[in-house]
């Protein structure tokens, strides 16, 4: 998968940078925000370094579905489903996109306001 030698989270794909991981299988990694915004704040990165969402390519798009399935599944695993949770996904600078590799968060733990911003 491509990589990136300057992007942190490809780093810690490669295990070069740590990070509690709560979430590994050969399409992605999972770990929990080292800012956290709310009291669970995952971070869902597809280990195929993907810049933002205009760089994503019509053979990428099982593997950005496949984000959403990790979600689900770290939701159900920590028991989110009857209290929900938050997925978003930043995509350049003015949107608060701060790592140049796409991830979806996932935020819960809290009531969250609408709009956000």
């Amino acid at each position: 998968m491509g990589h990136d030698s300057d992007c942190i989270f490809c780093k810690i794909i490669e295990k070069t940078v740590p990070a509690k991981l709560v979430y590994e299988d050969e399409h992605a990694i999972a770990f929990e925000d080292i800012n956290p915004q709310a009291p669970i704040h995952i971070l869902i990165v597809p280990k195929k370094h993907i810049r933002d969402i205009h760089s994503i390519k019509h053979m990428d798009r099982e593997l950005i579905g496949h984000l959403f399935f990790v979600a689900q599944t770290l939701g159900e695993k920590r028991g989110l489903n009857n209290s929900g949770y938050r997925m978003v996904i930043n995509n350049g600078r003015n949107a608060g996109q701060t790592v140049f590799h796409i991830h979806l968060h996932l935020l819960s733990g809290r009531a969250f306001s609408w709009p956000p911003g």
